[in-house]
């Protein structure tokens, strides 16, 4: 299952860099977040339907089965050895500073729950 995932993110990537947009060029045109973007190209949310065919106006070299596959209930996850890349780490290391202050305004402002942080 990780290779289909891995080769769906590699097409999905191909298309964004050949269009030549940023994340911030492709959030603009959807209403998107540039976060957001980057996890729908990498299969770590879903895709909804409504938002489709503004994603395909962005990026018109999606094609109708990388849609679909964008469209599914994604595994989420991530690889371990990601966390010895120096930049995930250092913001690893600042939630881990930061995460109880974080976590009691947003307790604070929205109550207690999970937060919704990429939509």
């Amino acid at each position: 299952m990780a290779e289909i995932k891995a080769s769906f993110v590699n097409r999905l990537l191909l298309v964004k860099r050949q269009s030549g947009k940023s994340y911030n060029q492709i959030a603009e045109e959807t209403g998107l977040t540039n976060v957001y973007v980057g996890q729908l190209l990498r299969r770590q949310a879903q895709l909804k339907p409504e938002t489709a065919p503004k994603l395909r106006a962005a990026l018109p070299l999606l094609t109708q089965d990388l849609l679909e596959e964008m469209m599914r209930p994604p595994m989420r996850s991530y690889d371990p050895n990601l966390l010895q890349e120096p930049t995930i780490y250092r913001l690893n290391e600042a939630v881990m500073h930061f995460g109880e202050s974080i976590k009691e305004m947003i307790n604070e402002e929205f109550g207690d729950g999970i937060l919704h942080l990429l939509r």
